[in-house]
């Protein structure tokens, strides 16, 4: 200290100076309590003071569905690349990648001049092998009767007259009037006219089979008149275009993938610990991500057997999708609802605290707050299920913000007590 400040002191009054150094333990005193517990100051001043008005709601018993979320991917029902029978230039395309298709629309066209000269060509070859059996060159029917051919009519009177001849000759041997030389010659003509005979036959019978070849090379050229064009088995959208207009196409190459878009197939893998409580029709609920919205679904096929290496049950869901507003290929949460309803104990979701894994809620009870650890079940909007640690009944603090146990409070709308 300096000699002034000393000098300056020295000519103080002494009540001034007993101020002063009041004042300075003052200080010190409020600096130490500063120094304390912060929350514990605060808990004091809250039990010295009002009540703290709080909103509560009874824990309720409904009725909630039993559900597990599992997670997989949306698959198409069915997936095809389409490709043509035959080859040729692609002439037409109508459709691109995203396009809707309908059963039995047309897709692409091959050009058809070289298709429609062929069943000219075969058209042709089936008249010429009618009017060889003696039919009119139109006409669908194709059987004739083989006596009634001119080949067999004229080989049967060359038949005929050689065995009148040979009976002729042979009558005139046994009557001595004819020589053994007269019937070897009408034998041998006899016989040359039944083979003759039997020739004209088989010849009926081959232009009956070449008749008939001749029939199906006209429905295979028509058949391919057919095939030129490509169309959808079934309704869909197109996934992928593989050709373009002008290119030339062997017979199965592919021209366009479509995929149908409803129903989708939604395969899921389920732990092996709930794996026994799977049956088909049981619900699912779908979302999926960017859309809020839930789609309804039914498992339709499960798995007779685990895998081994998953410890998982593979099954699938049948997914309406109508509007197609999903996607094949999209990752996908699930719900599957394995009991549609069972009585749960449930409370507002803004109801729990959580801190260092530790869940719990605050209740009233005799006007203070009492904590309570609870165990969550599943969420269901803005509920909360609760497995253990509160009873239905119990009046359940919402929005509790800073609060903690042991505080006085009131339920809002009840007038305040006042401190003992």
């Amino acid at each position: 200290m300096s000699p002034d400040a000393v000098t300056t002191q020295s000519f103080l009054p002494r009540h001034v100076r007993r101020r002063a150094l009041a004042g300075c333990l003052g200080l010190v005193v409020a600096a130490a309590g500063c120094s304390g517990s912060a929350s514990e100051a605060q808990r004091d001043r809250r039990e010295a003071g009002e009540p703290r008005p709080v909103r509560v709601v009874s824990a309720a018993e409904e009725h909630l569905a039993r559900s597990i979320a599992v997670t997989g991917t949306l698959a198409a029902e069915e997936q095809v690349t389409l490709s043509l029978k035959v080859t040729g230039r692609l002439d037409q395309l109508l459709v691109d990648l995203g396009s809707p298709v309908r059963q039995g629309h047309v897709i692409a066209r091959l050009a058809p001049t070289d298709f429609t000269l062929r069943v000219g060509q075969a058209d042709a070859a089936l008249r010429q092998a009618r009017a060889r059996l003696g039919l009119p060159p139109e006409g669908e029917e194709d059987g004739v009767d083989p006596e009634q051919t001119s080949i067999v009519r004229e080989a049967r009177a060359v038949l005929d007259e050689a065995k009148l001849t040979n009976d002729r000759a042979q009558t005139f041997v046994e009557s001595g009037i004819g020589s053994r030389a007269d019937l070897d010659r009408a034998v041998a003509a006899f016989r040359v006219a039944e083979s003759r005979y039997q020739d004209a036959l088989e010849e009926i019978r081959n232009r009956q089979a070449l008749l008939l070849q001749r029939r199906s090379e006209l429905e295979l050229a028509r058949q391919a008149v057919t095939d030129a064009s490509l169309t959808a088995p079934f309704d869909g959208m197109v996934r992928e275009r593989h050709a373009t207009v002008g290119q030339y196409l062997a017979a199965g190459a592919p021209v366009a993938t479509i995929v149908r878009m409803h129903p989708l197939r939604l395969r899921l893998a389920v732990p092996e610990r709930v794996a026994r409580g799977i049956r088909v029709t049981q619900e699912v609920r779908v979302t999926v991500t960017g859309d809020e919205t839930v789609h309804g679904g039914r498992i339709a096929r499960v798995s007779p057997a685990i895998d081994e290496a998953s410890r998982t049950l593979m099954v699938e869901a049948e997914v309406p999708n109508p509007r197609g507003q999903l996607r094949p290929g999209s990752f996908a949460n699930a719900d599957i609802v394995l009991q549609p309803e069972d009585t749960a104990v449930v409370v507002p979701a803004s109801a729990l605290v959580t801190f260092a894994g530790v869940d719990k809620v605050l209740v009233v009870q005799d006007g203070k707050s009492v904590e309570k650890r609870v165990s969550i079940g599943q969420r269901a909007g803005e509920r909360l299920e609760i497995v253990r640690g509160l009873a239905a009944g119990e009046a359940v603090i919402v929005d509790p913000g800073n609060l903690v146990a042991g505080e006085r409070v009131r339920v809002a709308g009840t007038p305040a007590t006042s401190a003992p």
